[in-house]
């Protein structure tokens, strides 16, 4: 999910004014289902029928996933009531070896039930900029679970809560099998559901007439064999939903048939099986999509849709369809050209975009809380509220086609190991906006907005908030890779990612993971790396210390001797470049090779020392706190510290009070 790029740059503003005016004074340079009803097409009804088994074969390529699950599902939009009725069929394999007693399903949109859930009481009814709509709950419920021969389960099914007890979260489902799944074994069962769509709000919900059916049905857990993301033993990867944390689930096929009012648009995962069909004043639209992990779709009658093809040397040919806010429908070609830059250079760097579509959905200003977010080959923009909007437009269409890759070809697992798909893809996003708009981020800002550092593995709900969250996920963790970066080498660094995202495709990959393609790719440990930036919470933190300088003459000649000591306070950093600059307007450079805590430079000169400066071009990314690497030779010690306590202070304030 993107952050809120408007409230960051308005805070990267901020910060950088005031550092800016800091450095120049002091540093110098229940119902029953509904019927979907019969289907017409050119005014002449017929049955519709599911597709079939022979079907699905026709038109399905061969696996490139393990395709655990496979999930038929018939859903109706009743507009009045903003409802969804639905039936599911789902088939479940059993990846492992051991034998399967039960099933897990997620039921997200039970977040929002009421203020007492896991997700409400940890986010306080708030989410980026977006707050709960008042009266805006809304719930699932499933009113049917049998076998495939007629079996009622529903005794069986009971919610659980394995991260936090709360008995008021209804988000995660145990169901008690009547018989064990043996490894590689199947099971179907069939379910009735109802969601009762929130306000829009946190990526889901209805408002007005847009729709976004974001994690909208009963999902399964993810079961994990052993060895993968590190397992010792097979079993369910379970958790709530929280209030940072997004999703994960095993891979799978998805034929999903959606029935909306005649005059509605519908955007979804995967691609259209056959032409929308009309009846009885409501439109069916069958979708299908394999190889991915979830499925999500979107609908409204004031889309302006548009389509073009598209492909190239790593893009075989995708469709790219957009379905437009009237406010933004002019901006089209805009939205294209984003599209078509991301998808070539992401495939480029990443690996091939395996998939024939790519949509693009813009919410009404209204509908903001489902805007900048991601799901298989379907991305949410920013609501459209200005007209003329900046590169945010194409930031945030950037950041969710990044998506694409880390969330959804990799499949990382975001409730524990969030940084592996928003950090990767804010590096993305930022060498794409640079390569293809010419736009930079100021990195010094951001990494001095990192205050709080926090290890980047750890579960998505242990950071203190959503900023701390935001921080140190999306910030901290694309700072890191850049840290490293500078130490292999940009074209190294590329080798790196390509591995990795070719070697991990559809297959869960860790921290862990990732680390063993770095030491493969450059032939060398990076256990203190690791250790300190990504499984700690270190930054780097290097200082002047203290200046002395002292007068002597050489053969008549006055020269000066300066004695600056140099620390390291926070984690290491291989070569730490430092400026010394004299009165003449000479200058000495010097690398410091960290050995140790310090290092004293003494440099004789025929005029004074007036300043030094630890790495006055920022290439330490990792650096959070650049205040004190500066110091004046003549500004008197009282002075000097009571400048630079202000100073921290003062940008303490700023960071603290601001959000993401």
């Amino acid at each position: 999910m993107t952050r809120s790029n408007a409230y960051r740059s308005l805070l990267y503003s901020l910060l950088f004014i005031t550092a800016g005016i800091l450095l120049t004074q002091w540093l110098t340079p229940t119902q029953p289902l509904p019927s979907l009803g019969p289907e017409v097409t050119q005014g002449k009804a017929k049955t519709s029928e599911p597709i079939t088994p022979q079907q699905i074969q026709a038109v399905t390529p061969k696996a490139r996933s393990e395709r655990v699950s496979e999930y038929h599902i018939e859903v109706r939009l009743d507009e009045a009531s903003k409802t969804l009725y639905a039936t599911q069929t789902v088939t479940w394999t059993n990846p492992g070896k051991k034998t399967v007693n039960e099933l897990y399903f997620h039921l997200y949109p039970n977040a929002f039930a009421s203020a007492d859930t896991t997700f409400m009481k940890e986010s306080g009814g708030r989410l980026r900029e977006d707050r709960m709509p008042q009266d805006g709950y809304g719930s699932m419920q499933i009113t049917s679970l049998q076998s495939v021969d007629g079996l009622s389960l529903m005794n069986r099914l009971e919610f659980v809560q394995p991260d936090d007890g709360n008995i008021k979260d209804k988000t995660l489902a145990k169901l008690r099998l009547p018989q064990p799944v043996k490894g590689h074994d199947k099971i179907t069962l069939k379910l009735k559901f109802e969601v009762k769509l929130p306000k829009v709000f946190a990526r889901m919900g209805a408002t007005n007439q847009f729709v976004m059916a974001g994690q909208w049905f009963p999902k399964l857990a993810a079961y994990e064999k052993a060895g993968i993301r590190g397992r010792a033993e097979e079993g369910w990867n379970l958790h709530q939903y929280h209030g940072n944390s997004e999703f994960y689930s095993d891979f799978g096929i998805f034929n999903v048939r959606i029935q909306v009012p005649s005059n509605y648009i519908v955007a979804a995962t995967g691609f259209p099986t056959k032409t929308p069909v009309f009846g009885n004043g409501t439109k069916t639209y069958q979708f299908y999509a394999d190889d991915v992990h979830d499925f999500a779709w979107s609908a409204s009658p004031k889309f302006v849709y548009a389509e073009e093809p598209f492909s190239s040397d790593n893009v075989p040919g995708v469709r790219i369809k957009l379905y437009l806010d009237p406010k933004h429908a002019q901006l089209k070609d805009r939205y294209f050209f984003a599209a078509k830059a991301a998808l070539t250079k992401f495939s480029e760097w990443y690996g091939e975009y395996p998939y024939s579509t790519l949509s693009i959905v813009v919410p009404p200003k209204e509908a903001n809380g489902a805007g900048g977010m991601e799901y298989p080959t379907l991305v949410t923009a920013f609501g459209a509220d200005d007209e003329s909007p900046g590169y945010d437009l194409e930031r945030t269409v950037v950041h969710e086609i990044g998506h694409q890759y880390f969330y959804g070809l990799l499949a990382s697992n975001e409730f524990e190991e969030a940084w592996l798909d928003e950090g990767f893809t804010s590096y993305a996003e930022d060498k794409l906006m640079e390569s293809e708009f010419g736009v930079t981020p100021n990195l010094a800002v951001q990494a001095s907005y990192m205050t709080d550092p926090a290890p980047l593995k750890q579960h998505a709900w242990q950071y203190k908030n959503q900023n701390h969250y935001a921080e140190n996920v999306y910030y901290r963790a694309k700072l890191v890779l850049l840290a490293l970066e500078k130490q292999v080498g940009e074209k190294t660094m590329q080798r790196i990612l390509k591995i990795y995202t070719t070697k991990y495709r559809f297959k869960h990959p860790t921290t862990a993971d990732f680390q063993r393609v770095v030491e493969l790719v450059t032939k060398r440990k990076w256990t203190d790396f690791f250790n300190q930036y990504i499984y700690g919470q270190k930054m780097a933190d290097f200082s002047v210390e203290s200046i002395y300088t002292r007068t002597f003459n050489e053969g008549g000649t006055p020269r000066y001797e300066a004695t600056v000591n140099i620390q390291k306070n926070g984690a290491d950093y291989p070569n730490v470049p430092i400026v010394f600059q004299f009165a003449d307007g000479s200058t000495t450079r010097k690398v410091w090779s960290v050995e140790g805590d310090r290092i004293q430079y003494k440099l004789s000169h025929s005029s004074p020392l007036t300043w030094v400066m630890i790495d006055p071009l920022y290439t330490i990314m990792v650096e959070n706190r650049h205040i004190n690497n500066y110091m004046r030779a003549q500004i008197e010690e009282p002075v000097r510290t009571r400048v630079n306590w202000a100073a921290v202070k003062w940008l303490e304030v700023i960071t603290n009070v601001l959000g993401w």
